[in-house]
């Protein structure tokens, strides 16, 4: 039960040279698809919102926006690159808590860095410690936490987020917990505002108070001795029955990230065995659409809990809708950020195919996995299966494909830079003496005056 001293103490003794290899390497893939999804969704309406209003009460403008040419405070910074990396449902995911590790972390740390200086080892370091806490606090309290209806990216990064910058303070076991009894006072997300703006909210400010739980705990602001476990620790009352010995058992021999997972679609992980599905089954020579009868998809009971919206009114909204993302894989053939947007939405063909879907609950299917079957009026049945989806545990991405997405997400987001250079630092990142560099080849450069 001495779970948050534990995880403290591993936190303040853990070095670089602990980590192995692999490790090493999956925390600079996982830095590779966040700027690939903050380069995204940079010039999405809910970050050219929040710039307008963060911008007047911004403090010094010390560190970067990702993808754009302006800077903020590194509270403000960390809140807005946290928010552009979880716009689109793009980002990484930990299969078994479906948080998204890297949205609340990596922000925070690239803010301390342009503000503070940090080297990029001791970033690296930072990162995949605040990767594991968040993650194995979700594992605690998974899956009745995000059931409940708990946005579980935002309520476990914020403890990501002060135990990475806690690291790089160098705090000692004592204030690493103060750090997460900060962390414990300021979580919060919803599940309710998926496909909405406001779901960015709380994701921005897991970065950005996680960064001031850590910040206000270097000058010796106190907190509980047990933020985690105690009577009213977040532990309890985040979930009926937590499991109290996953946060800490395997500590330094199990880690969590080289578990970590990136999209090749941008929808909702649990979409994209649906969407593999119905782009097979759209090359399908016997499939005609406007002779579908109705579409069965078939799926662990939590792809219908999260994506049965059948009457999706926004891009955000169709980022989460079963109905709509098998309307596009099997009416499109394709499953880009184009198909994902508010004109794609009220694309009535789009509509009239997600209108026939019905769902089965089957929980022997892995979550990433599904069926999807098509009933022809004919009475042909058209069906594909994907166990394991494209992007999952069993079939990760390439890093050369990760690349590749960082190069066709910063055209999207219209960024004028070429990204090979941020693609090499961050490569490279473990020896790059200041880290802060690597935000300066993330930023957009100025337009030239007419």
């Amino acid at each position: 039960m001495d779970v948050t001293a534990r995880l403290s103490r591993f936190v303040a003794g853990c070095r670089w040279a602990d980590l192995p290899p692999a490790l090493r390497r999956e925390a600079k893939r996982s830095l590779l698809n966040y700027f690939a999804t903050v380069f995204a969704g940079c010039r999405e309406a809910p970050i050219e919102k929040a710039v307008r209003v963060l911008g007047p009460l911004s403090g010094d403008a010390t560190a970067s926006l990702v993808g754009r040419t302006e800077r903020l405070d590194l509270l403000n910074s960390a809140f807005v690159n946290a928010m552009g990396a979880n716009v689109f449902d793009f980002d990484d995911t930990h299969p078994a808590t479906i948080i998204h590790p890297t949205a609340p972390v990596a922000p925070a740390l690239f803010a301390f860095a342009e503000t503070y200086g940090l080297a990029g080892e001791e970033l690296l370091l930072g990162f995949v410690l605040g990767a594991e806490a968040e993650c194995r606090i979700g594992n605690a309290i998974s899956p009745g936490h995000y059931r409940r209806g708990w946005h579980i990216t935002s309520t476990c990064g914020v403890f990501g987020a002060a135990i990475a910058i806690g690291k790089v303070l160098a705090l000692d076991e004592q204030h690493l917990a103060w750090a997460i009894g900060n962390a414990s006072a300021q979580t919060g997300g919803s599940v309710e505002t998926l496909g909405t703006m406001s779901k960015s909210i709380s994701v921005g400010n897991a970065a950005k108070n996680g960064l001031l739980s850590a910040l206000l705990a270097g000058d010796d602001f106190s907190g509980p001795d047990r933020p985690l476990e105690g009577e009213r620790g977040f532990l309890r009352l985040a979930c009926d029955e937590p499991r109290f010995d996953v946060v800490c058992d395997g500590l330094g021999e199990r880690w969590e990230l080289l578990s970590n997972t990136y999209k090749p679609y941008p929808c909702g992980v649990v979409l994209n065995p649906v969407v593999e599905a119905g782009i097979e089954l759209s090359r399908d020579r016997h499939l005609s659409i406007p002779d579908i009868e109705h579409i069965e998809i078939v799926g662990h009971p939590l792809l219908r809990e999260r994506t049965d919206r059948p009457d999706a009114r926004s891009g955000r909204e169709a980022q989460v809708s079963a109905q709509h993302a098998v309307a596009v894989a099997l009416g499109r053939g394709r499953a880009e950020l184009a198909d994902f947007s508010d004109e794609a939405v009220a694309d009535p063909a789009l509509k009239r195919i997600g209108a026939r879907v019905q769902f089965v609950d089957d929980e022997s299917y892995p979550v990433d996995s599904a069926q999807v079957k098509v009933l022809m009026k004919t009475g042909e049945v058209l069906q594909n299966l994907v166990m394991h989806a494209n992007g999952g545990p069993s079939r990760p991405m390439s890093s050369e494909a990760l690349e590749e997405k960082l190069r066709t997400l910063a055209l999207h987001g219209g960024v004028r830079r070429d990204p090979a250079p941020l693609i090499q630092a961050v490569w490279e990142l473990e020896s790059i003496s200041d880290a802060a560099s690597v935000m300066a080849l993330a930023r957009s450069e100025s337009r030239a005056a007419p």
